[in-house]
């Protein structure tokens, strides 16, 4: 403890670093568990889907959804995200709707667009497509 003081003392940029990162992890943390937005395993996902008849929204290109998606995913390209053009969602609206992208980092944005829209159940698949294909899961093309 005594060396913790004397390295916190010699060299304060470092230790001021070091605090400042820990709170932002923090904040980070607690942010992610208050949010309305779960992020969820590829099992919770496939359980939401099965039982609760859950929505899944792909949130990449074109392309990328021809190349493969999930069984009976919903493509949501990004000029209708930019745009605010969930009109393709309305029916689906209070039921569970699971944002999917390439490696869960863009799914947030989505999601976010879509619980300010009225989206009441928006959930982001943890790690995207990419999580999905780790796990063996089947795709459609």
């Amino acid at each position: 403890m005594d060396q913790l003081i004397t390295f916190a003392m010699s060299q304060p940029l470092l230790s001021a670093a070091w605090l400042v990162i820990v709170l932002m992890i923090i904040v980070i943390t607690i942010k992610i568990q208050m949010s309305p937005i779960k992020q969820l395993s590829t099992q919770q996902m496939t359980f939401l889907i099965n039982r609760e008849s859950g929505v899944v929204v792909d949130s990449r290109s074109e392309k990328d959804f021809k190349a493969g998606h999930i069984v009976d995913a919903v493509h949501l390209g990004n000029e209708k995200v930019t745009k605010n053009d969930f009109t393709s969602l309305e029916k689906h609206k209070d039921k569970p709707i699971i944002i999917v992208c390439s490696a869960g980092m863009s799914a947030s944005k989505v999601a976010n667009q879509l619980a300010k829209a009225g989206f009441t159940r928006v959930s982001i698949l943890k790690g995207g497509m990419s999580a999905w294909l780790s796990a063996g899961l089947p795709v459609t093309k």
